[in-house]
């Protein structure tokens, strides 16, 4: 076993194939970038030795980001559009809803320009997502959404909006920096403001790359990552560290394709940041055949921090797989048995497929860098992703083993855990609740 755990800590496969998406600039979906990021992906997997590597397109709802302002009194504030925002123009008072907690929306925002902070309080019981936040809004008949940063550094935020049925969202939505958002609430609330939006909304394509190692059988672990990433960023951590960690677990497989006793199917989706459209292509391909698959290693989040974090969905066994592996290793891994229903896992998760959400535990609440642009690579360590690489082979291997046995789950119990943690009524505003 020594030898390819040495050949993993010296590799530089994962490491290169990073520094080649980030090279690559802007991979939003749809993009030429992202369609020579999935060439560069199917590629690097053929060199390590995954056999039968491809790209499946798929056609998407593309969004182009033009130039955006928000014009208070005599002033131009910064800002950038969020992704699948509608172009235009809207004017209303600016009214600062500080956190944009559900109940801060309980009134009537009748053509108001809301403002509302990226995070949430410390003692608050769960985190509430951007988009989220965005429909209170406009469920509340706010006219424009200003999305504010929480970590300072004259960092805009970016993040999509819209659902899966109505890809471009209801109303103008900008992302600013902490420090504008904090200017335009002390000097600007109460009086109107206009928002500035342009962008375009072409059709495209996108695409998933495929690659698979081990044995032909029927079930399958799937390892899988996600391409695309915002276009004002490299996109380092979000998510350029999670395919260069499948094409490093590619690596680290091949040299290790007689223990697989389930075949693994690597998949690199595309389209993730604007609603998980890959994953969800991938998963509704499956349909029946989603019973075949064992379990999903989903990589989003990892190298940002040294310790791996994994989300295991109430799935028991893939607690115990992670502890068998830390305890092998005596190296920390971070368990958190809670549903995460962002990022492409939760394609399958919904349907009581067994997955992994695999990040890193990082200090602070929220994204930190990433959906700015501060996600660079220069913030990532080679010997952290080598470090994870080498635990997650681990883990993969461990996974396939035929004495593994990892029951799906029914869907209502899925339903009945978001119910339980409070996850279900905020799903449901944003068109995501799939039971």
């Amino acid at each position: 076993m020594s030898d390819w755990i040495s050949d993993t800590f010296t590799s530089e496969v994962g490491w290169t194939h990073l520094e080649t998406l980030v090279d690559i600039g802007n991979r939003m979906a749809g993009s030429p970038g992202e369609r020579e990021a999935m060439e560069a992906t199917r590629d690097a997997l053929e060199r390590v030795g995954a056999r039968n590597a491809r790209i499946d397109p798929f056609e998407i709802q593309g969004w182009v980001r033009g130039d955006s302002a928000i014009y208070a009194r005599d002033t131009t504030q910064s800002c950038i559009a969020l992704p699948r925002s509608p172009a235009g123009t809207t004017s209303g008072e600016l009214v600062d809803l500080g956190y944009g907690l559900p109940e801060d929306f309980d009134r009537d925002l009748s053509g108001k320009v809301v403002v509302v902070s990226s995070t949430v309080p410390d003692h608050y019981d769960r985190f509430i997502h951007r988009r989220e936040k965005y429909y209170y809004a406009v469920e509340a008949g706010a006219a424009g959404f200003i999305f504010a940063n929480h970590v300072p550094g004259q960092l805009p935020p970016t993040g999509s909006v819209g659902t899966a049925d109505a890809p471009i969202g209801d109303i103008p939505a900008v992302g600013v920096s902490k420090e504008v958002g904090a200017r335009l609430g002390r000097r600007f609330e109460g009086d109107e403001v206009t928002l500035d939006v342009t962008c375009e909304a072409p059709e495209t394509d996108s695409g998933n790359v495929h690659a698979e190692l081990g044995p032909k059988t029927d079930d399958e672990v799937l390892v899988t990552s996600h391409l695309d990433a915002h276009d004002i960023a490299e996109g380092a951590m979000d998510n350029g560290a999670g395919t260069a960690m499948v094409v490093e677990l590619a690596r680290a497989l091949a040299a290790r394709e007689d223990e697989l006793e389930t075949r693994v199917r690597f998949v690199c989706f595309g389209a993730e940041e604007v609603g998980l459209v890959g994953s969800e292509y991938e998963a509704d391909r499956l349909d029946a055949e989603r019973s075949n698959v064992k379990a999903i290693v989903n990589n989003d989040g990892v190298v940002a921090g040294r310790t791996l974090k994994l989300h295991t969905h109430g799935f028991d066994e893939l607690e115990a797989v992670a502890e068998t592996v830390s305890d092998r290793f005596d190296h920390d891994i971070s368990t958190i048995p809670e549903q995460l229903p962002h990022s492409d896992h939760w394609s399958f998760v919904a349907h009581g497929v067994p997955a992994y959400m695999v990040g890193s535990v990082k200090e602070g609440r929220g994204r930190g860098w990433g959906h700015t642009h501060a996600d660079t690579i220069e913030k990532l360590e080679s010997r952290t992703l080598r470090e994870q690489a080498i635990l997650l082979t681990e883990l993969t291997v461990e996974l396939t083993r035929d004495d593994r046995e990892i029951p799906h789950a029914d869907p209502d119990d899925i339903a009945a855990a978001l119910e339980a943690e409070d996850q279900a009524e905020g799903m449901k505003v944003t068109g995501d609740w799939p039971f």
